[in-house]
């Protein structure tokens, strides 16, 4: 038996209304699509790439995060160096959290560009406060995070970038 144009427009209706709630849910909850602005992330991320965040992550040190700027109203993606009580130091462009050194290997395109002996990462020391994050961008010259505007709230924090979905050919995916 065939069912009547009127009934089809309606199960027609109810499924787009059904595919548009689970999208909107999926998106205010779970994940979201963000657009990468500026080059504080070169190499990592270039202006103009797009990601995808989750919004059900706990973040840890070292995790790729976006969240909304403490000095603005944009939302700014940098790499969590520094969790609530964390003791941070950099000198010589040598990390140390808690006394154990680290390397960062995604600054290395960075380091290549510099003068010989000439630093990346100016030195400093920082206890990370309880509830909050210290921040850097991974383009360490022209990136303006914590050490421009101190330490971001974990509240601040929309999500930790789990992909690369644009452009095409650099897709990736994050842990």
């Amino acid at each position: 038996m065939k069912q009547s144009p009127k009934k089809e427009w309606i199960s027609w209706l109810k499924s787009i209304l059904m595919a548009f709630i689970i999208v909107l849910i999926c998106r205010n909850f779970l994940f979201s699509p963000v657009l990468v602005k500026g080059i504080s992330m070169e190499p990592t991320f270039e202006d103009q790439n797009r990601v995808v965040i989750s919004k059900i992550s706990e973040i840890e040190a070292f995790d790729l995060i976006v969240f909304d700027s403490p000095i603005s109203s944009d939302q700014h993606i940098k790499r969590v160096i520094g969790l609530p009580g964390d003791e941070i130091e950099i000198k010589e462009d040598i990390l140390t959290i808690n006394g154990t050194p680290y390397s960062e290997p995604y600054l290395e395109q960075n380091k290549e560009k510099l003068l010989f002996g000439e630093p990346l990462t100016g030195d400093f020391y920082l206890k990370v406060p309880e509830k909050s994050l210290f921040v850097l961008g991974d383009n360490r010259r022209k990136s303006m995070d914590s050490r421009e505007y101190g330490v971001i709230s974990e509240e601040a924090v929309l999500g930790e970038v789990k992909a690369r979905i644009y452009p095409f050919g650099e897709i990736d995916w994050f842990q």
